[in-house]
């Protein structure tokens, strides 16, 4: 028997009533929550499973919470493995509200934005009452089951969400700080900014100013031996120091050839240019020739240097006042050399220069002048190494301490290695750049992780199973 034609069994203008009363009662009685759909960054090709995740968008929409009395769940729960938290919340939102404030925003030509005619398991759910994160579980989109012919709101099964590494960067720092200390972290310590080192100059006569390679030769190993001849002042003071500088032949080549020649020490009293010879390494080849000047050749006062400095990663720049001789040539030049603990241990010429008739001024540049050791780092920023070009996220920045905690490590960063922040656009006035800085420690633990115990867990796992001797399951 046919349903009475005589009634409409829900008309357009009686669904819209209902939804436009169920709208009103949760604007009256609900609480703002924050929507954050779930985007994939990827996943395994032989599991499917989720590699990464992330959250960087939030939708305002209002909520009427079902378990008004407290959270529901098992509450703080005490297992073998410590305390877990299982508060439970469920949530009652407008469909209508869902389709125009969450649903319309979506770009559906994004292969990480599917699925979007409802709220969709895994999507996140802030609820600023209790400034915390939960997770829906389940949707339950048919209850009341059609109620004049239509489906009026979602119920949303949530639990307290528990952290993987997702990546949540809403730009909302209520929302996005929930996450800032829990998690795989790794813990960086940057050079600080250092002291800038000085160095006094004098003039020498009958000195060597520069060394001149001819032949770099080949197959060395390591740096050869130099010898400067005697000087004729008859002292030992007076004699030439110098050191080789070698550089490979090619990718992938264990010898090396000799990529120039410093000087230590210009020695004097020489009236003619002295010989040089190279010795040991297990190369040959190399022959240079060095040039002397009668006056105004610089050297290194006592051959030390007032002030070593520090937290110096990177040879800095060093300039030398210009020579009254008025040719190019004339100018001396040297580079720094950085030893143990970041101070300038030596400076080598690589051209003492000539003419000078006073002492010529030697500037060191400070440990920052490379643009190291400054800015800040943002949370939530990628930051690049520049060497082992791997990334990184930003959990949080003292610049006080000059501590970085950072998670979704791609690679292992290295020691030594200048570590750049990406971010493009400032928000913040107080933080006027982003960060560059030099890596001085690295601490790779999860102490962080209340979920995972994983280093403890293979540390502890090591000293009971022993695959040394043979496979503890069996053996094929």
């Amino acid at each position: 028997m046919a349903l009475n034609p005589f009634f409409l069994h829900g008309s357009a203008s009686e669904q819209r009533l209902v939804q436009d009363l169920i709208n009103e009662q949760l604007r009256m009685f609900g609480v703002d929550i924050y929507y954050m759909p779930r985007k994939f960054l990827g996943s395994k090709t032989v599991m499917k499973e989720n590699v990464l995740a992330r959250f960087d968008d939030n939708y305002v929409i209002e909520a009427y919470l079902q378990n008004y009395e407290g959270f529901a769940g098992s509450g703080d729960l005490m297992t073998k493995f410590g305390i877990r938290t299982t508060d439970e919340l469920t949530l009652v939102i407008s469909k209508e509200r869902y389709d125009d404030f969450v649903a319309s925003f979506y770009d559906t030509t994004l292969a990480e934005e599917v699925l979007v005619a409802r709220p969709k398991e895994g999507d996140l759910i802030y609820l600023p009452l209790t400034d915390s994160l939960f997770e829906i579980k389940f949707v339950e989109h048919e209850n009341p089951f059609y109620q004049l012919g239509k489906l009026y709101m979602y119920e949303l099964k949530c639990e307290l969400f528990e952290y993987e590494d997702e990546v949540i960067n809403t730009t909302i720092e209520e929302i996005d700080d929930n996450v800032q200390d829990i998690g795989y972290i790794a813990n960086i310590t940057f050079v600080g900014i250092g002291s800038t080192a000085a160095v006094t100059a004098g003039i020498l006569t009958g000195a060597v100013n520069q060394i001149i390679m001819i032949n770099d030769g080949y197959g060395y190993t390591s740096p050869p031996a130099v010898a400067i001849s005697t000087s004729p002042a008859g002292i030992t003071t007076a004699n030439a120091t110098v050191v080789a500088i070698t550089t490979t032949a090619g990718a992938g080549s264990t010898t090396f050839s000799i990529k120039e020649v410093q000087i230590t020490n210009p020695g004097f009293g020489y009236t003619q240019p002295p010989t040089v010879t190279f010795s040991g390494a297990g190369g040959v080849g190399a022959v240079a020739r060095a040039g002397i000047a009668t006056e105004g050749v610089t050297h290194i006062v006592n051959s030390s240097i007032s002030t070593t400095g520090s937290n110096y990663v990177t040879a800095p720049v060093v300039s030398i006042s210009t020579s009254p001789a008025g040719v190019s040539t004339a100018n001396a030049t040297a580079v720094a050399v950085v030893g143990t603990g970041g101070t300038i241990s030596a400076i080598r010429f690589t051209n003492a220069g000539f003419g000078y008739t006073i002492a010529p001024t030697i500037t060191i540049a400070d440990p920052a002048s490379a643009g190291i050791a400054t800015g800040n780092f943002f949370i939530n920023e990628v930051i690049r190494g520049e060497s082992s070009l791997s990334t990184a996220r930003v959990k949080s920045w003292d610049a006080d301490t000059k501590i970085l905690k950072i998670s979704n490590i791609a690679d292992p960063f290295r020691i030594g290695e200048v570590l750049t922040g990406t971010a493009t656009t400032i928000t913040n006035p107080g933080m006027a750049n982003t960060g560059r800085y030099v890596i001085q420690t690295i601490q790779y633990e999860d102490k962080y992780d209340q979920y995972a115990e994983n280093i403890v867990i293979e540390s502890e796992a090591d000293d009971i199973l022993d695959f040394t001797e043979t496979n503890p399951f069996g053996e094929f």
